[in-house]
């Protein structure tokens, strides 16, 4: 497979030449702003259609994964990654005739990031074993953060750097344990190096790319990056669709959708990647919070960016989704096709609250707010297109409960307890000022320390 930049088609008449997995991976940005995509769709039906109930997920990611990679992975390398990056596994669980959960909380930090991250970062262990080590750059916020700390901690030929902001809105960064703290920070001879920016997320975010197409200085570091602007963070997350579906598919007589939490959109395109890739489904529900970023975009209006909203949905706040370009470019190549196969909702908090409450009396199950933003966008859809009986939605649960264990208790009444993960703090090495120079000066100073 090889990958094209979002800025061109096969119409453009200026193309940047196409380039491998392995280099869209460790280079992660085109030159001319765009972001990577596969340059043509891979049908692997072939690889997963016979595959079912029995099928575990890193056998299902090591069987389809050097064909959807292909000329990045052999199989041998993508055992490996499989089995490195996977000692937990997605959960179905069938609600009733209209609705299952995937439950994608059963990673390290009950995030469905676990699941992209773990891969890239087993990847990238595995792609320069025999090569110098490389730098990963990630603009983090408190649950990103923890993701990547855990993936990334301790992987041999990686030093990984983790920026996220000050202020009020941002929480400090959690997610390693105290006992294998001081040998993973990079002051003290590990590979994580947490740098706190005195700006907002989107600085942190402009930095990493700013250090990205400064190729001098990413080229000395061998930079890369473990944010979905990284097709080798993004692709992944495909697989558990795929999983899903061959999981579902032998209890389903009709059709099957997925229900999927929006913020940046990088979930989403994941799931339009294994459709592309000849999953079987109906549709695919954008489930957005009161900010509603891409909703007229998706009904053939302008993208015009709004105002920032906080919600009771917080990783669902976003103005300006960072994986817009390749929806963009989706919807360039098929605009009939995507517009019959994507649907917009917007969910308020009133309504996201009394969905946390509904599906713990009507299921007795716990739901996080931004899986419950998926399941009330759900039920609208399903309700707004009559599909009761005839398709089948998988919502999508993108966050352990527990993360919201106060939220919890206030809308159900019941005590949760909280992710003992989530308790220790990671101190920063230093604090620093939104531009390219400072965050070059601490990266070269802090890279004298790591192993």
């Amino acid at each position: 497979m090889q990958f094209r930049s979002t800025n061109t088609s096969e119409s453009s008449e200026i193309r940047e030449p196409l380039v491998s997995f392995r280099d869209a991976v460790l280079r992660c940005l085109p030159p001319d702003g765009g972001l990577y995509v596969p340059d043509r769709a891979m049908d692997i039906r072939q690889l997963f259609l016979y595959m079912d109930e029995e099928t575990g997920f890193p056998d299902l990611v090591a069987a389809v994964a050097p064909s959807l990679l292909e000329g990045g992975l052999n199989p041998l390398s993508a055992s490996r990654i499989a089995q490195s990056a996977f000692d937990f596994e997605p959960e179905l669980i069938r609600l009733d005739d209209d609705y299952s959960l995937l439950n994608l909380c059963k990673g390290p930090t009950g995030l469905y990031k676990d699941f992209g991250i773990s891969f890239l970062a087993a990847m990238l262990e595995e792609l320069h074993k025999d090569s110098p080590p490389a730098l990963v750059l990630a603009a983090a916020l408190a649950d990103t953060g923890a993701s990547m700390a855990r993936a990334l901690s301790g992987k041999k030929g990686l030093n990984a750097v983790l920026v996220y902001p000050a202020g009020p809105l941002a929480k400090p960064m959690r997610g390693l344990d105290s006992a294998n703290l001081p040998a993973t920070l990079a002051a003290n001879g590990g590979n994580i190096i947490p740098i706190q920016i005195q700006g907002t997320f989107d600085d942190c975010q402009r930095l990493v790319n700013e250090a990205i197409n400064d190729r001098a200085f990413a080229d000395h570091y061998r930079i890369t990056c473990a944010n979905t602007i990284n097709p080798g963070r993004l692709l992944p997350q495909a697989f558990y669709y795929l999983y899903a579906f061959i999981k579902i598919k032998k209890h389903i007589s009709g059709g099957l959708a997925f229900s999927i939490p929006c913020g940046n959109f990088g979930n989403f395109i994941s799931g339009l990647y294994a459709w592309k890739f000849g999953m079987p489904v109906n549709g695919f529900i954008a489930a957005m919070n009161a900010n509603n970023a891409l909703g007229d975009f998706i009904k053939g209006e302008a993208f015009i960016p709004r105002p920032l909203i906080r919600t009771n949905s917080p990783a669902l706040d976003v103005s300006i989704p960072l994986n817009y370009s390749r929806l963009e470019s989706f919807y360039r190549e098929a605009p009939a096709v995507m517009r019959n196969m994507v649907y917009p909702a917007s969910v308020d908090d009133e309504l996201t609250l009394r969905t946390m409450e509904r599906v713990w009396k009507k299921y007795h199950l716990h739901i996080d707010s931004h899986t419950a933003v998926a399941f009330a966008a759900a039920e609208q859809t399903s309700a707004g297109l009559d599909w009761k009986g005839n398709v089948h939605t998988v919502v999508l649960a993108t966050g352990h409960h527990a993360r919201e264990a106060e939220l919890i208790r206030k809308v159900t009444g019941e005590t949760v307890a909280e992710m003992p993960s989530l308790q220790q703090k990671i101190e920063p090495v230093a604090v620093i000022s939104p531009n390219l120079d400072a965050f070059k000066e601490i990266i070269t100073q802090s890279m004298k320390h790591t192993q």
